[in-house]
């Protein structure tokens, strides 16, 4: 039997961390299974942990420095993964422009509408309040993603697309903001969000470029992790220079897993096709790898550094509902008045998470405000993966998923017979799909 002492020895670390891999792994089954977001049970796991730790009489090690790491690393890793996933294909345009403007809009009003609570709460300025506010009003791709599977391919496409443009908006929102706390004049703020973004694309299209034309003459096996370490290395010097890193990472993304859009004409005989398709897929899957062992690790570190205490206060209780029905209730009424048709159980995917909690570490110590109890972002964290754990649940079990195989054979069959499903809220976008197959 292992002495208490050995549970943070070296050999003790590298046992505890293997067992949290392989119970996240069961945990990613058991959400594939039940629709129970993993993130949950990560986080359980994290305080039990934290329990375990306690009753051996350990003193608790600080942590929070290398959940700050994490969730950096973590942040790239879901930006790359959410931007390989986007494909600018014509025949999406519809889906693709109605999911961004869901997610801006969403963001754009959660965002107001929680400032001023934030502004009752903790007494601050409109500004300082929509810095507190914008991490609340992200929804989490890294909780969405591995969820939708339960959904049919229309609902599962625009969450996946939703998910990641509220991620990637929310981002470049909150790091304007700070820049906007940092500076004194609008005008002078406002020429200085300009500049910087047109530097940062000009950076991120060179860089861009330059990566895939100097990977594809690497002829090593070892170039990919190469590769990921160059763009965090890009990341962190950009952030150095104060430019909007994220775009840089979201650039990258779209140009590789959009090859034939950004090697037009002549440019393309630059591009060897058949290299770069082995390289995407290959570096695709240890992205995706990648972004599971980082996931796993922040939510069961940030599980362990949860304070239970925060819990009791019960203006956190009251702050917190109030922050949920506003999140849900811009929604609902969104999806009614512009979706209209089928907007359950999409209304209530709407999850926090790892952006939520990082984007709270990333406020300068200049600007934080002791008031805030992190209690909120715990309650709002789990409140909403419940949610949509419920819906999906409810939602499995009424049987309104379409089996796909039937529908993709019998579409034109179908159409004709009966003409337009009125449960697809996007049935003019599912009802372009056998015309564009057969382009």
């Amino acid at each position: 039997m292992l002495s208490s002492p050995s549970l943070f020895s070296s050999n003790g670390l590298v046992i505890m961390g293997s067992i949290i891999v392989i119970v996240s792994y069961l945990f990613n089954l058991v959400a594939k299974r039940y629709s129970i977001p993993s993130v949950l049970l990560l986080i359980l796991l994290g305080l039990g942990l934290k329990g375990l730790v306690s009753a051996t009489g350990l003193e608790t090690p600080e942590l929070t420095p290398i959940l700050e790491v994490l969730g950096i690393i973590g942040l790239i890793m879901i930006v790359l993964e959410a931007s390989l996933d986007l494909k600018l294909e014509g025949d999406k345009r519809k889906l693709i422009s109605r999911a961004f403007f869901t997610a801006l809009v969403n963001l754009v009003l959660s965002s107001l509408l929680i400032a001023l609570v934030m502004m009752v709460y903790i007494k601050v300025d409109l500004t300082t309040g929509l810095l507190y506010a914008v991490p609340l009003s992200i929804m989490s791709s890294a909780i969405i993603i591995p969820s939708v599977s339960v959904l049919n391919e229309n609902k599962k496409e625009f969450m996946v697309y939703e998910s990641t443009f509220s991620d990637i908006l929310g981002i470049m929102l909150f790091y304007f903001l700070i820049s906007s706390l940092e500076t004194d004049s609008v005008g002078e703020m406002s020429l200085d969000v300009l500049l910087n973004l047109s530097l940062t694309v000009l950076v991120s299209l060179a860089a861009s470029y330059f990566l895939i034309f100097l990977f594809q003459k690497i002829r090593t096996e070892l170039k990919l992790f190469l590769l990921i370490a160059v763009l965090i290395l890009l990341y962190s010097l950009s952030k150095m220079f104060h430019l909007s890193s994220l775009l840089i990472i979201l650039v990258f993304g779209l140009i590789l897993s959009n090859r034939s859009i950004f090697f037009p004409g002549k440019i393309r005989k630059y591009l060897k096709e058949d290299q770069m398709a082995t390289i995407f897929d290959n570096f695709k899957m240890i992205t995706l790898e990648s972004s599971f062992v980082v996931r796993t690790f922040f939510f069961v570190i940030f599980g362990f550094t949860i304070v239970l205490a925060s819990l009791l206060d019960l203006k956190v209780w009251l702050v917190s509902i109030l922050i949920l029905g506003i999140l849900y209730g811009l929604r609902w009424a969104w999806f009614r008045l512009v979706i209209r048709k089928d907007i359950y159980p999409d209304v209530w995917m709407a999850p926090r998470g790892l952006i939520t909690i990082l984007l709270f570490f990333s406020i300068p110590e200049n600007l934080v405000v002791a008031e805030f109890n992190t209690g909120i972002l715990l309650l709002v964290i789990l409140a909403s993966s419940i949610l949509m754990a419920v819906f999906l649940i409810k939602y499995r079990r009424s049987g309104t998923r379409e089996p796909e195989l039937e529908v993709r054979d019998t579409a034109s069959a179908a159409i004709s017979e009966a003409g337009p499903e009125p449960d697809s809220w996007m049935a003019s976008d599912a009802d372009s799909l056998p015309e564009d197959n057969s382009n």
